[in-house]
């Protein structure tokens, strides 16, 4: 595990899909890259392999891409985020 810092993604829901939240982090260009990677094996949620592209993801939750190059990513509350900013 590197020492990266953790991005933040805000969601207004209580949930997410795994699919929509590797394009809204741009860890997946779209829809069927999102596809490729987590059929890949490189897709990692709270630090295990995810190979459900519906899988839902909830405020708290952490995804990577191995070998992206990019960060992990945590998913949290679109309120949590705009209070920190008042």
């Amino acid at each position: 595990m590197s020492d990266e810092t953790t991005e933040e993604l805000p969601i207004r829901d209580a949930m997410i899909r795994l699919g929509q939240a590797l394009k809204l982090a741009n860890l997946a260009e779209d829809g069927n890259h999102a596809k490729e990677l987590i059929a890949g094996g490189v897709v990692i949620v709270n630090g295990k392999e995810e190979q459900r592209r519906g899988a839902q993801l909830h405020h708290g939750d952490v995804i990577e891409v191995l070998g992206s190059g990019l960060g992990p990513v945590k998913i949290v509350s679109s309120g949590d985020a705009a209070s920190t900013a008042e």
